[in-house]
């Protein structure tokens, strides 16, 4: 594939928080790859720090709910709002199928798969609007912040930064948290969760080990109570968040042979797909490992630079795996951001250095600049 004729088309399923890094870093070899990117979302509308979009959305969507339209980067690449139904890889075609019913294929010499996984009521692959978005994000706010008691249920990270956000943001609102080993964290190394159980507890978070709950089929808020199979006594609720990592991969349009027995995409080390040297995975949906290590530690830089060495003729690498998770688990607080390592080291950002970096440092370096919002008058 060494010096293309024209430029290499590449097509980015899924323009979540990893496929959009990914079309990002690939936009910058426009004279060899022509990029394409396929969202069921107008923007970015991302599944992280749950806790934070539930008690301060207009802090989290700055970040977080971006119109594809701010990103300059994106300026050359061709954007189709969408939803995947198929893939034919042996026509290299991705049919699509747009908000009025009309279907489209797309053709594509080289495909990313990084559609991301669904999961509870805050990653969802359907086709949804601007307004849809913001009215969800509003709603839900509203939802928790008139809640007197708030049960959340769960043992990682998700359920975690929902405690300790709600119960900063709301501080007269009984924040409960129920897990169902000794500690919580668990695919942190061992001193995070020492260290982030007593923050919770400085906070307010009232911590329950050893509590297994009995799942309802619909994991969306509701009120208690809780039951448990562990033989303990009920939990009442005024709302419920289940935060139980009960998630499943957005491949429902894929053919098996892609897949493995869970559903996630099958990739060798370097994220290419085995049989399939057109196809790419990054992200929660690449099954590179349990820890899904190509959705963070730069997965989504490395896929793009593999990708770009690929078209020139050159060996790509391999995605580095940490032993342990890393990275925030609370999310931005108050006095600041913690930022834990695979070693379990900590560093902590201050409020204010912290969201000096967000703006001067990542627009510009992780997106490639980013426009200012709209004044709203």
């Amino acid at each position: 594939m060494s010096h293309p004729e024209r430029p290499v088309r590449v097509v980015v399923a899924g323009m979540g928080d990893t496929g959009l890094i990914t079309a990002v870093n690939l936009s910058r070899h426009r004279r060899l790859v022509d990029v394409v990117g396929i969202s069921s979302k107008p923007g970015l509308f991302s599944g992280k720090d749950l806790g934070w979009r539930l008690a301060r959305p207009e802090q989290w969507a700055a970040k977080y709910h971006v119109p594809f339209g701010r990103y300059r980067a994106l300026d050359g690449v061709r954007l189709v709002h969408g939803t995947m139904t198929g893939l034919d890889p042996d026509g290299r075609l991705v049919t699509v199928e747009s908000a009025d019913g009309a279907t489209t294929q797309e053709p594509y010499d080289v495909l990313v798969l990084a559609t991301g996984v669904r999961s509870g009521f805050w990653r969802r692959p359907e086709l949804q609007g601007q307004a849809q978005l913001d009215q969800g994000l509003r709603d839900m706010h509203d939802r928790f912040a008139a809640a007197g008691s708030i049960a959340i249920v769960g043992g990682g990270a998700t359920a975690v930064n929902s405690a300790a956000q709600l119960a900063e943001a709301f501080p007269a609102t009984r924040v409960d948290l129920y897990f169902p080993g000794d500690n919580a964290l668990t695919r942190h190394h061992p001193r995070v969760w020492g260290v982030v159980r007593a923050r919770l507890q400085r906070l307010g978070v009232r911590l329950h080990p050893g509590h297994r709950a009995v799942l309802p089929a619909d994991l969306s808020p509701s009120p208690g109570p809780v039951a448990f199979t562990t033989g303990r006594p009920s939990a009442e609720a005024e709302l419920v968040l289940w935060a139980v990592g009960r998630a499943e991969p957005n491949t429902a349009w894929l053919p098996d042979q892609l897949l493995d027995q869970d559903g996630f995409v099958r990739v060798r080390a370097d994220l290419r797909t085995p049989g399939h040297d057109d196809i790419w995975a990054v992200g929660d949906v690449a099954a590179s490992d349990p820890l899904r290590a190509s959705a963070r530690n730069l997965g989504a830089e490395l896929v793009a630079r593999n990708i770009v060495a690929t078209v020139r003729g050159r060996s790509g690498r391999d995605l580095r795996i940490p032993a342990y998770a890393q990275g925030s688990v609370l999310g931005p607080l108050h006095d600041g951001l913690e930022i834990f390592f695979a070693s379990g080291r900590r560093v902590r950002l201050p409020r204010r250095p912290y969201f000096a970096i967000e703006h001067h440092l990542t627009g510009p370096l992780m997106y490639r600049g980013i426009r200012p919002a709209p004044v709203r008058s």
